[in-house]
């Protein structure tokens, strides 16, 4: 998948491209929920101090029904391939926005937000297809940084649009006042809209994305000749006498079929890729420890993301002697209506981007992954104490100004936290046999974490208030960062997954059909399609070998498999 022809390895520009189309729409629909969700659940009769609770159960059924989930997306696409599972994902997810943004009650809302997570297992996927894309450790800083750039991008349009868009009826009532359907349906506008971006997403990832999956590159595809008819179409000047040739094509036509004898053996090792991994395969010390940092911070990140715009419409408080016993007693917030809090976190969104493009790869590059990994889980447990005092400025510059340098703080450290992880977990994985499993079952522990994180934060909101005791959420989640951030000591970084797993069998069993004299023909072989350096980027000092690896697109594994027919 990465190309190597001309030095260095490089990253796969355009299919990670095509791949982050596919995963934009995700953020956007998701992000664009947070600016109007309290006033959502408040429009259906919720107290004002039960807002918190609910909108943290809410988000809890979503990661619930994802988590148990996560694991059988993450063996379909083991199965059937990343592609099909990735576009079953956005075809459902973009259904259920449609749904969601038209629920006139919260039993629906609750109900529509569960089939939405389980409906959906793209994040373990992609994950799975960057991994397999790019399998050099030097690039993957890069690699795994392009889906939280993305996600941060979305990110950016996902609250601007959701603020904007929510109550088009009051908002603008010019434009949307006569409209029943926006009187009845205040919500639905944003996932309209969320929608018709999912539509793009799921079309582009049908007609260019290629599959990843090692026993599927080969299997015809009809959304990418479609592609390919619909590229020619638009191409102007005299047709090409031949298409350029796809990775795809040289995983279909490279490998000349073996004779019956072998292609019996060749049947038999592709039966065992198929076989579901086991535990002991999956859950490795290394991948253990992984997941269990992994869970710790989807549960406090993501909580703090979903109990903020609670925490930013909650109304101000003007303290005095009765409220306020200063440093634990208060419970003011920001008093901010959807579209300003959109605002914030379009502004969160464009800082997040800007961190990721630039700061993210450098950072990685000087002090290693593990180190930023190690870093930023220490810094979370400081923005989630100090985040409720922003509410006890009465200056509105300085509490803004505050509160914007708390929130880019935690940008700062989620933008580092999230793609490390993402690269220890990977590296930590024996083989690509078993990547789509061990990360459904990395979605499902996350899922845990974002479904018991956010119902907690939420109940301990409401009763907080209840008291007078706004920091109660916030501490709680202070707590849990800092338990989260001790299996971070323990982590060591792996070298990341072989193929060989996957094909050692295979080849032992087509060594047995060479001969000496087979060999000698194979150095021949070899010679003539390996006229460039070899797959390190180097040039190899031991001279050529029967076994040796070339940068032409044949492997070792297929010059074997062309012998026998050429004899």
């Amino acid at each position: 998948m990465v190309d190597r022809k001309n030095g260095p390895p490089r990253l796969p520009v355009q299919q990670l491209a095509i791949l982050a189309v596919a995963r934009f729409a995700e953020p956007l629909a998701l992000t664009s929920v947070f600016p109007y969700l309290p006033e959502m659940i408040r429009s259906f009769g919720v107290d004002k101090n039960e807002v918190a609770r609910w909108a943290g159960f809410t988000g809890a059924v979503f990661s619930v029904t994802q988590s148990m989930t996560a694991v059988p997306w993450g063996r379909a696409s083991d199965k059937i391939g990343r592609k099909p599972t990735i576009l079953m994902g956005l075809a459902s997810t973009m259904i259920c926005f449609f749904v969601w943004g038209m629920s006139t009650s919260l039993p629906m809302a609750i109900i529509v937000r569960g089939i939405m997570g389980g409906g959906n297992g793209n994040v373990g996927i992609i994950r799975t297809m960057v991994a397999e894309m790019v399998p050099e450790k030097e690039l993957q800083p890069r690699a795994f940084s392009i889906m939280p750039l993305v996600w941060s991008i979305g990110s950016v349009f996902g609250p601007a649009f959701g603020g904007f868009f929510a109550r088009p009826a009051d908002q603008y009532p010019g434009l949307f006042g006569n409209i029943e359907f926006f009187k009845k349906y205040p919500f639905a506008l944003p996932n309209i809209v969320a929608c018709i971006v999912f539509f793009v997403s799921f079309m582009t990832g049908l007609l260019f994305l290629k599959e990843t999956l090692e026993d599927k590159r080969h299997k015809p595809d009809w959304g990418l000749a479609l592609g390919e008819k619909l590229k020619r179409s638009l191409h102007r000047g005299p047709k090409p006498k031949q298409r350029r040739r796809s990775f795809v094509d040289a995983e279909a036509s490279a490998p000349l079929l073996a004779r019956p004898s072998t292609r019996g053996s060749h049947q038999r090792g592709t039966a065992a890729r198929f076989t579901p991994p086991s535990f002991a395969e999956v859950f490795s010390s290394q991948t253990v420890i992984n997941l269990v940092s992994y869970t710790f911070l989807a549960l406090h990140s993501v909580s703090y993301d979903q109990v903020l715009p609670v925490f930013l419409n909650y109304p101000v408080q003007v303290p005095d002697e009765t409220n306020t016993h200063l440093p634990f007693k208060f419970s003011g917030g920001f008093g901010l209506s959807s579209d300003k809090i959109g605002t914030i976190y379009t502004i969160y969104g464009i800082a997040c981007g800007i961190i990721q493009f630039f700061l993210f790869p450098v950072l990685c590059a000087r002090f290693g992954v593990l180190n930023c990994f190690k870093a930023a889980t220490m810094v979370f447990p400081i923005v989630y104490l100090l985040t409720p005092y922003t509410a006890l400025l009465q200056d509105p510059i300085h509490r803004y100004a505050a509160f914007a340098l708390l929130m880019f703080t935690k940008g700062v450290v989620v933008i580092v936290a999230f793609p490390c992880t993402t690269i220890m977990l990977t590296n930590s994985c024996v083989s690509v046999r078993i990547l789509g499993t061990l990360n459904g079952y990395a979605t499902a522990f996350s899922g845990i974490g974002r479904a018991v994180g956010p119902a907690l934060t939420g109940t301990i909101f409401s009763a907080g208030v209840q008291r007078g005791y706004i920091i109660a959420p916030w501490w709680f989640l202070a707590g849990i960062s800092l338990l989260g951030a001790v299996p971070a000591w323990f982590i060591i970084e792996g070298d990341g997954p072989t193929r060989s797993l996957d094909t050692d069998t295979d080849e032992e069993e087509e060594e047995t059909l060479v001969s000496g004299d087979e060999q000698d023909e194979m150095v021949g072989i070899v010679d003539a399609v390996s006229d460039g350096p070899s797959e390190s980027g180097e040039d190899d000092d031991e001279g050529p070998g029967p076994l040796k690896r070339s940068a032409s697109p044949y492997g070792t594994a297929d010059v074997k498999k062309v012998v026998p027919r050429l004899r």
